[in-house]
């Protein structure tokens, strides 16, 4: 019997590693199960070269689980090892200044199992003693039983074993109990393990036999050895790529299209990427895409790994290139991570653009679900948005699509303003915006589609991008005032005018907080709508952009603004400006003299102020002007009221306004049940 000690330069090392490596303490099945399977996969090649004549065909890793004797055994019919060999691979620990260590990787488990080659110690994490039980497959070789519990002193003994090959036992600790639960197993392998390269059997198949669940004599092998992306795209059908992708996600809704990547220079990299049907509300996509090395799990939290955008795709990537056992923080910085990152982003490109080539319908199809994960892309990478301009569709009111140079042939001629600005006209809404849309539409103008949250950021992009190029949705002004074609205006009302009417308009807008509400008055021709509510495009596109940004911000906290736009022109306007007459024409006139006449003598005293210096100004004259400002006040005070008190009792009043609120689908409720009521007494 051989004892000794491992070659370590602290005796911390097993303490760091419970203590440190804790947060992950599952993977130390994944580590345990792979070095058994690059065991069995080192015999395969040996084998292959002639250099071992012992049998592969049964060649697998089995794990096995004693709840009564509190152990896993990782049992592996691979290379072994001798004594020697256990000397140099498990007694001789690369480790050195354990403050160091300590301070720089405290944080991080996988760093410190990368950095420092502690695979195998990961075991220690949640056992109390580890045995090694091993037969190497070199002629001759004696079979070896190394023990440790989780110090520095180690045992080291001849035995018996009739196989070659390696057991590794882990009597589990108190403190690590629930990984003695089958199930708890059984989830650990299924995330790190499902796709290794040698079958790997934990326990036996079940069946259903006097109504409970029953093991059988056939092993339960958990992972698929061949999985789809270690095959060539040319032995694989459409439905092959399917069923992959149930068994990665069994509740997903089945992808739009894949992407199998099969590169070999100057890395290594394969894979298969999915687009999902993405949903308006992108964040859930996220950390679905599945990163491996040689069909080892390393992570699916993919982040700084791969471009922003490709973190809404789905699939998996495996490269020999990206280390198994490292930081995020680390792969972000690998360079082959970067050139594989932009290798990804070429390709995704590629395959759009071929998919669009050769079959446009097929995409124009899937362009609803498509169109989110495209915008992001433009968004946060410049090489992408410079390939996805050329298959970027634009879909307009009529489901009709177009790419931006064929787009701008259908508007320039009609949608060109004044100042030579090509204006796209958009919706977000068709329904809510409907009344803007068709009267857009009567002009001869075409409205495109643009409704997910992506929308805000995307057309201040491409209005950065575009020269002479404006993009406005169709309810943020009145339809002649949207593409200004000339500098010549119908005859307006007085700015005086105006400030008599608003208050008639204002009194029968709702008292909302979250709406500010603008009279102004416009002759829109005497077939056009009575009243109108525009949206400020300014103002709404700031508001969107705080909302889907996540926090509303100094824009997202204001009141919308929204522009009533009276139809001068209108005969049922005209209908409540004669009432006003008629009601309180003689009333006003007199309200207006006075105001008038106050504001001449204020005019009057002012002027004689100017040529003269403070000590020369009549104490008289100042108090005067302050009693007349005072009175002025009052009087057009009085006038508001009684404009608003008209505007309150006129119930068309009332009806103009409610019906453009209807047509903004902001008529809800109360409101929408005495609109309605009201529209009942009107007619009769």
């Amino acid at each position: 019997m051989q004892t000794g000690k491992i070659g370590v330069t602290s005796e911390n090392l097993f303490p760091i590693i419970k203590k440190f490596l804790y947060s992950d303490h599952d993977i130390f099945l994944r580590e345990i199960v792979s070095n058994a399977v690059d065991a069995t996969q080192k015999l395969k090649t040996l084998a292959y070269k002639g250099e071992y004549n012992g049998e592969m065909s049964n060649a697998k890793v089995e794990v096995k689980l004693n709840k009564n004797a509190k152990t896993i055994t990782v049992s592996d019919n691979g290379i072994g090892m001798t004594a020697e060999e256990i000397e140099k691979y498990i007694n001789q620990i690369a480790f050195s200044g354990a403050n160091e260590f300590l301070e720089k990787y405290k944080d991080d488990a996988n760093a410190i199992i990368g950095h420092f080659g502690l695979g195998f110690y990961s075991s220690f994490m949640v056992s109390g003693r580890v045995e090694i039980i091993t037969k190497s497959h070199k002629e001759g070789s004696k079979a070896v039983k190394w023990s440790c519990e989780g110090n520095p002193e180690f045992s080291l003994d001849e035995v018996e074993k009739d196989s070659v090959g390696t057991d590794v036992v882990m009597h589990i600790n108190k403190d690590s109990k629930e990984f003695l639960e089958e199930h708890k197993i059984e989830e650990i392998l299924e995330k790190y393990c499902k796709f290794l390269p040698i079958p790997v059997i934990f326990g036996k198949k079940k069946e259903w036999k006097d109504k409970k669940y029953v093991d059988t004599d056939e092993d339960k092998q958990i992972n698929e050895t061949e999985p789809a992306w270690t095959k060539k795209p040319a032995d694989l059908k459409d439905e092959d790529y399917k069923t992959f992708y149930r068994r990665l996600y069994p509740m997903a809704e089945e992808p739009l299209f894949n992407i199998h990547l099969n590169v070999d220079y100057p890395f290594n990299l394969t894979g298969i990427l999915y687009f999902p049907k993405i949903k308006n509300n992108f964040e859930v996509q996220k950390n679905k895409i599945q990163l491996y090395c040689n069909q080892v799990f390393v992570t699916d939290s993919v982040e700084g790994i791969v471009p922003e955008f490709l973190t809404l795709l789905h699939g998996v990537l495996d490269s020999p290139d990206i280390p198994l056992n490292v930081s995020r923080s680390y792969l972000q910085g690998d360079s082959n991570v970067k050139k594989i990152s932009s290798h990804i982003n070429k390709k995704v490109a590629d395959r759009l653009t071929h998919i669009f080539k050769d079959n446009r319908k097929d995409f124009e199809k899937k362009w609803d679900d498509l169109k989110i994960f495209i915008e992001y892309g433009m968004l946060t990478e410049e090489k992408f948005y410079d390939r996805a301009m050329n298959f970027f569709m634009l879909k307009n009111t009529d489901g009709e699509y177009f790419t931006f140079e064929e787009y701008e042939k259908l508007i320039t001629d009609n949608q060109t303003d004044k100042d030579n600005n090509l204006v796209y006209l958009y919706t977000s809404n068709t329904v809510e915006q409907y009344t803007f849309i068709e009267a857009a539409k009567s002009k001869g103008y075409d409205v495109i589609v643009l409704d997910d949250v992506m929308t805000p950021h995307l057309i201040s992009k491409l209005e950065q991008k575009f020269n002479n190029k404006r993009f406005i949705r169709v309810d943020s002004d009145v339809v002649e005032n949207l593409i200004r074609k000339d500098d010549t205006t119908r005859q307006e009302l007085s700015w005086e005018e105006k400030q008599e009417l608003s208050p008639v308009f204002k009194a029968v807008c709702p008292d909302n907080k979250s709406y500010s509400f603008i009279i102004d008055f416009h002759d829109l021709g005497e077939n056009g709508m009575p009243m109108v509510i525009t949206r400020n495009e300014f103002m709404r596109r700031m508001k969107d952009m705080s909302v889907a940004q996540g926090g509303m911000g100094f824009y997202g906290d204001l009141p919308e603004n929204l522009n009533v736009v009276v139809n001068t022109a209108h005969q049922l306007v005209k209908n409540i400006l004669e009432a006003k007459a008629e009601t309180m024409g003689k009333e006003l006139n007199k309200l207006g003299d006075e105001i008038k006449t106050c504001k001449t003598e204020v005019e009057i005293l002012e002027k004689a102020k100017e040529d003269k210096k403070e000590e020369e100004i009549i104490q008289a004259d100042i108090e005067k002007i302050d009693e007349l400002n005072k009175k002025l006040s009052e009087l057009e005070a009085t006038k508001n009221e009684k404009l608003s008190s008209f505007g309150k009792e006129n119930k068309l009043a009332k009806q103009l306004v409610d019906l453009a609120l209807l047509a903004n689908g902001m008529l809800k409720g109360a409101d929408l049940d005495k609109f309605v009521k009201r529209s009942i007494e009107l007619i009769k």
